[in-house]
């Protein structure tokens, strides 16, 4: 068994509004240093198999397909 944690997020050329948002509240409580902020989310799948390389493949497919929207979103993929 192993597992891969997807890190997914907007393009820096997108406008991200959800980290904006984030970004305002963060300074209305008085963090200052916040500049800029941009929000993605985080996906942990567990998969049958021992082999790095085939998971790796298999888990860029899965992103390829559906997991990130590859024309607005970048990906990232960590083998734990």
């Amino acid at each position: 068994m192993m597992k891969a944690r997807v890190f997914v997020t907007l393009k820096p050329a997108v406008l991200d509004p959800q980290g904006k948002a984030i970004q305002n509240a963060l300074n209305g409580l008085g963090f200052d240093e916040a500049q800029s902020v941009r929000q993605g989310k985080v996906i942990d799948i567990e998969l049958s198999g021992d082999d790095n390389s085939a998971v790796q493949s298999s888990v860029t497919e899965m992103c390829e397909k559906l997991l990130a929207n590859t024309v607005i979103e970048d990906y990232r993929i960590e083998i734990l």
